[in-house]
């Protein structure tokens, strides 16, 4: 089996080391370069070809989120993962608008972080904490998402009760494990009715699942 190639790109020596050391706990990743710099991200993408790029939204000289825009526009191919200290509305919503993949905050666990670097490689799109509350904030004001027709006939009793559950501690930037954890089942299972929600909506991101339930107002009186 292939394994996913990883670039670690972050100001300090010591985080890389950090994220290094989790990554290495998981063999279907391989770490192909590091870098402290964003021009040196840039060229080390261009260079190795990684399949996801995890990167500080504040590097040094270029910035993270110019560096992911050179990176999307000259290799669409590459996924950027980008890392923060802290919540930044602006900042998030320049992220995602240039093509990041996931937004997270460096508080996440170390198998949060495995957990997000899989979930961007399946083309899922990851947004942690309270950013990911600013963005559901923003999409529900926003013209409603298109979904398909056979999903929205039967929109009424699309969803489960425990489906809708989970969906609103999505909405809250709850992860897996934290979701798990606060309705007391397993975080496997917390996976399978993600999947199943995806399915049932014809939607590829838990982010924009969330994001339906709440526009047709699925997620009230719970």
């Amino acid at each position: 089996m292939d394994k996913t190639k990883v670039l670690i790109a972050d100001p300090h020596y010591m985080f890389i080391c950090g994220i290094e050391s989790i990554l290495s706990d998981d063999e279907t990743l391989e770490i192909v370069g590091e870098s402290q710099t964003g021009k040196e991200a840039y060229e080390l993408a261009k260079e190795y070809g990684p399949n996801i790029v995890i990167m500080d939204v504040n590097m040094p000289g270029t910035n993270g989120l110019e560096t992911l825009k050179q990176i999307t526009a000259e290799l669409p191919e590459v996924k950027v993962l980008l890392l923060a200290a802290e919540d930044n509305e602006e900042q998030l919503c320049e992220a995602l608008r240039s093509g990041a993949k996931g937004y997270l905050l460096k508080n996440i666990l170390p198998n949060e972080l495995l957990t997000f670097i899989h979930m961007v490689d399946r083309g899922e799109c990851v947004i942690t904490g309270l950013a990911a509350q600013k963005v559901l904030e923003y999409a529900v004001n926003q013209p409603p998402i298109k979904i398909r027709s056979s999903a929205r006939a039967k929109k009424v009793d699309i969803l489960t009760k425990r489906e809708k559950e989970i969906l609103l501690q999505v909405s809250k930037g709850l992860t897996n494990r934290q979701i798990a954890e606060m309705l007391d089942i397993s975080e496997n299972t917390v996976k399978n009715h993600l999947r199943n929600i995806m399915e049932k909506l014809q939607m590829n991101n838990r982010v924009q699942a969330a994001t339906i339930a709440l526009q047709e107002g699925w997620l009230k009186n719970i």
